[in-house]
């Protein structure tokens, strides 16, 4: 009878956590339903115009359209994407204001900013991959070496003599240059400019002779022959560069340094609103005229789940945070 009555409230208890639980959980479940329940802000932590803000514009007339409900895009620019960052993890975590980051303010920044107000990975909800790109390694024609090894052996000959330029210290283009002088053992001397433009003009110019560049940037003079590509840094050869091999295929086998973008909500946003706009980001990324739009333009088109992307992005800090700790690069 003891036996019988004990399994009786065990019963009863489990009952009632599994209402509890239910009651709990229903609030949630309604509310992504009716995601999104008003206008949704897509913050973009650099000025108008940019790839990133191409991009959000684009995903946001997309998603408009599936939820039916107004979505636009905030510009909110400032220290190299942490002021629009910093603003999205402060944010409500209702799904209604999210952040298109990127490589420098969501993996990079923590380990090179000691007094960043927020956290890479515990300040935010990562939602989805969304694009990535590689850099490449772009030389002045004038340049003897003829690849990647020629360059190598040329720069362990006349350390710091071979110059590579920046957009500025403490950029992926910078640290993937650090990076590459680690994976090497070759020394590199760092030329930091304002912006890509000057170190574009630059190195067309003989000024310096190297620059890690994004594929968008470089693609132009590539094609005009006013520069000469040696490797690309991803861990495959790209579509736009069949013929130009790879880092890791050059003999540095586990290097890949990506430009990447990603979608990111407030930390506390409920798992049920993250999946549902994951699903309908990754829908918008697999159209036709969004795939033809960036694919041509260099881009590698993201769509992962969210538990993913979350691990992608505790790797990519972790990844930075060894190399700005190894290289001792600072911000501007």
């Amino acid at each position: 009878m003891n036996r019988i009555a004990h399994m009786s409230r065990a019963l009863r208890t489990l009952t009632i956590t599994t209402s509890l639980a239910l009651a709990c959980l229903a609030p949630t479940l309604a509310s992504a339903q009716n995601y999104p329940g008003k206008l949704v802000r897509i913050v973009v932590p650099f000025p108008p115009g940019g790839s990133t803000d191409l991009l959000a514009r684009k995903l946001g007339e997309k998603l408009a359209v599936t939820w039916k409900q107004t979505v636009v895009v905030e510009n909110r620019a400032g220290a190299g994407g942490t002021v629009g960052a910093d603003y999205v993890s402060k944010s409500e975590p209702d799904g209604h204001t999210l952040l298109i980051g990127v490589t420098g303010s969501n993996g990079i920044a923590g380990s090179l900013y000691p007094n960043l107000p927020y956290d890479m990975v515990k300040g935010f909800t990562p939602v989805t991959a969304v694009v990535s790109a590689p850099l490449v390694i772009v030389k002045n024609p004038n340049l003897p070496a003829k690849n990647l090894q020629e360059l190598v052996a040329a720069a362990r000959a006349r350390p710091a003599s071979i110059t590579y330029g920046s957009p500025g210290s403490g950029t992926s283009m910078h640290l993937t240059g650090e990076m590459f002088k680690l994976a090497t053992k070759a020394s590199f001397l760092h030329i930091p400019y304002r912006g890509s433009a000057g170190a574009l003009t630059d190195l067309m110019g003989g000024q310096i002779d190297l620059m890690f560049g994004d594929i968008l940037v470089v693609m132009p003079q590539i094609l005009s022959n006013k520069l000469v590509p040696l490797a690309v840094t991803s861990r495959e050869r790209h579509p736009l560069l069949p013929n130009v091999p790879t880092v890791a295929e050059s003999g540095y086998p586990d290097f890949e340094a990506l430009s990447w973008q990603g979608m990111f909500a407030p930390p506390g946003t409920p798992a049920a609103i993250v999946e549902k706009i994951n699903k309908d980001v990754n829908a918008a990324l697999a159209s036709a005229d969004i795939q033809e739009y960036f694919v041509s333009r260099g881009f590698r088109l993201g769509g992962s789940s969210a538990s993913e992307y979350k691990a992608f992005i505790e790797a990519e800090t972790k990844k930075w945070a060894t190399i700005v700790k190894a290289s001792g690069a600072k911000p501007d």
